[in-house]
């Protein structure tokens, strides 16, 4: 499937803004993005069998555009432990419900910030998470104990499908061990969770392949808690003031512990231009090590499994989950991976290879920062 575009978001706002004063362009443009993004649907006995599935208290594994989830019936607080133990996530960690349409957001959250209302029209359906008070009704099972909510519309087709039929709200975090390398294909989930769960809908390779953009508000402040498709930027042309990263009373978000997206195989960071060198002296011996780097190997290096992922942050993304996979299965001693690049098209996949990395040096020509733009 290809990658989901980056600025697909930002399109499917302008086609709103344009569709009344401008209704041819905003057709021309429509018709664009279909042919980006090919389609993927589930039949209708798919779709029935993972809506019983819920109904009955029971784990569907479901494609979404960032990474595939392990949902659960929201309402349902002994379906949605079920989510934890499968998991072995710890009960304090937030899950991240989904609608299928922002109207239904007043069953979810007490309150709706006006910088919500606006981020909403313009990035949902898409890859955008936001946290925003509970109403008095969610069971804290799904907030970790917080007085907060995640919430997301997802856009992936089968996803949408799934939550209309079903008609209510789903609690999926990702599908695979807690933690771990997030699931970007159906058979991650079969290979991680197996009999854990009762339906897996295969909707092919995720198009963006790293999990959702996480903002918070504070009073008529945006904070930006993880980067992911939405960049900063865009964030910040529709919600004015941002500010990164968490702040001192910030909620706990998915994502948020200091290890976190890890491969088994113990994984460091290098900087570009010595990653053959660190490749020759971490495979002295005869020792196996795999890389993960931007570009070929200079020269060929006996005990190395090399990844060339391309310096295009989109399909880099896209594909980081499965190559990791692929490293770590490759029966290595450790994996070497090529920092990338700074700038905010960089920041969601810095952001989870410095949660990944067993031992990050200190040096900041290793590990980046998070882009702060003025």
């Amino acid at each position: 499937m290809p990658a989901f575009p980056v600025a697909f978001p930002r399109a499917v706002t302008q086609v709103r803004l344009w569709r009344n004063t401008r209704p041819a362009l905003a057709s021309a443009l429509l018709e664009s993005l279909l042919t980006m993004v090919r389609v993927v649907r589930a039949t209708q006995v798919e779709i029935e069998s993972a809506v019983q599935a819920l109904r009955d208290g029971e784990l569907v594994a479901f494609p979404t555009e960032t990474v595939y989830g392990l949902g659960a019936n929201a309402q349902n607080p002994a379906a949605v432990r079920k989510i934890f133990e499968a998991k072995g996530r710890p009960p304090t960690h937030p899950v991240i419900v989904h609608l299928d349409d922002p109207r239904f957001l007043h069953r979810w959250v007490r309150e709706v910030p006006p910088a919500a209302t606006r981020l909403a029209e313009a990035f949902w359906p898409g890859p955008l998470t936001m946290v925003m008070p509970r109403a008095a009704h969610v069971h804290e099972v799904i907030t970790g104990g917080q007085d907060t909510i995640a919430i997301r519309v997802p856009a992936h087709p089968m996803a949408q499908q799934l939550l209309t039929a079903f008609g209510g709200g789903i609690a999926a975090p990702s599908a695979n061990r807690y933690g771990r390398l997030s699931p970007t294909r159906a058979e991650h989930v079969r290979e991680e969770l197996g009999d854990a769960v009762r339906v897996i809908l295969d909707g092919g390779e995720c198009q963006l392949g790293l999990e959702s953009t996480i903002v918070a508000f504070e009073g008529d402040t945006v904070r930006l808690l993880r980067p992911g498709g939405i960049t900063a930027a865009q964030v910040r042309a529709v919600a004015g003031e941002l500010l990164l990263g968490p702040g001192a009373e910030s909620p706990r978000v998915p994502g948020g512990t200091p290890t976190h997206y890890a491969p088994t195989t113990p994984m460091t960071l290098v900087p570009a231009g010595e990653i053959d060198a660190q490749a020759d002296a971490a495979s002295a011996g005869g020792r196996r090590v795999a890389v993960l780097a931007q570009r070929l190997p200079l020269r060929a290096h006996k005990y190395v499994t090399w990844i060339n992922a391309g310096r295009r942050p989109e399909s880099f993304g896209r594909d980081l989950y499965a190559n990791l996979r692929t490293l770590d299965k490759a029966g290595c001693q450790q994996i070497l991976v090529q920092a990338v690049p700074d700038g905010e098209r960089w920041d969601a996949i810095r952001d989870r290879l410095l949660h990944a990395a067993s031992n990050v040096a200190e040096s900041d020509d290793v590990t980046g920062t998070m882009a702060v733009l003025p």
